[in-house]
């Protein structure tokens, strides 16, 4: 699992810093973006499951369309939340405990 959860973290910095790029090209980046925004979805469905993940490619292929919003790190941040946030708010749940009198 941790081997796995830190290969997850590589690949999203990887598309993140691929969809920073297509800013650094002027002209071509928003046409590179129209291309990259259906892929970088597909990439996040595929990494992440279930509900949290479909709302995720929808966030990124929106982030990936608009212009000027490439800077937005949305799989580093998507990883964040499922292993450092989402974690920590499920370790701090309250344990319920009967008490019998």
């Amino acid at each position: 699992m941790q081997n796995s959860k830190y290969k997850l973290l590589r690949r999203g910095i990887i598309y993140d810093s691929v969809g920073m790029l297509t800013m650094a090209i002027p002209m071509i980046g928003p046409i590179l973006d129209i291309l990259w925004a259906p892929y970088a979805a597909k990439k996040m469905s595929d990494m992440y499951e279930g509900k949290e993940g479909k709302i995720a490619s929808w966030i990124v292929f929106i982030e990936e369309i608009l212009p000027m919003t490439d800077f937005i790190p949305t799989f580093t941040l998507m990883w964040l939340y499922t292993f450092v946030w989402k974690g920590e708010k499920q370790r701090m749940q309250p344990i319920e405990v009967e008490v019998n009198e």
